[in-house]
């Protein structure tokens, strides 16, 4: 199986403990991978959801799914500044088709200011009892949670605004020389 590599274009798809589909996201590219991230971007990327709807992505978001961290940062590139959203998730692999991971419920949203949300405990409650989440999976889940807050809190990477505006730039830098090649044949 081929590596990922920077310019390529993946799908990501997102599951629940059960195996079922939670979110399928058509289109990513790849601008970055490091040994414990996957770092792309979907910018005007068609999503489905498990019930089929459908929507479309309205602004660029850097998203990182790591490699052993129970969770997934997207950070949202909006006129205001940027928004994260945080998946608690299964750590991410790559296996030839598409980035993967388990959506465990639970979701931290952070404000430029710093604020944050804690969102879907009572999904995740539920979940849990329907799913049978194993304790060792549920204080997995508890502990990123509290990871991430802590990261939140701190402004460590990717909750500063120089380390994802860094790559904001290098997107932008891909799809200026892919637009220059294109104009070149």
């Amino acid at each position: 199986m081929r590596e990922l590599r920077v310019g390529d274009s993946v799908f990501v798809e997102s599951y629940k403990h059960d195996g079922s589909v939670h979110r399928v996201w058509s289109k990513a590219l790849v601008i970055d991978v490091t040994k414990d991230c996957y770092v792309v971007v979907t910018d005007h990327t068609w999503v489905v959801e498990a019930d089929q709807r459908r929507w479309l992505t309205k602004e660029p978001a850097i998203c990182f799914y790591y490699k052993k961290k129970w969770f997934n940062v997207i950070s949202m590139v909006r006129r205001s500044g940027i928004y994260y959203y945080c998946n608690i998730a299964s750590p991410s692999i790559y296996d030839g088709e598409a980035i993967k991971n388990i959506d465990y419920d639970l979701d931290v949203k952070v404000f430029p200011d710093g604020e944050y949300l804690l969102l879907d405990q009572n999904e995740f409650n539920y979940h849990c009892n329907l799913m049978h989440y194993s304790d060792e999976i549920r204080d997995r889940c508890l502990q990123a949670q509290n990871e991430l807050i802590a990261m939140v809190k701190d402004k460590k990477d990717p909750f500063n605004f120089a380390y994802t505006n860094d790559y904001i730039m290098k997107y932008f830098e891909l799809l200026y020389d892919e637009k220059n090649d294109e104009e070149k044949k």
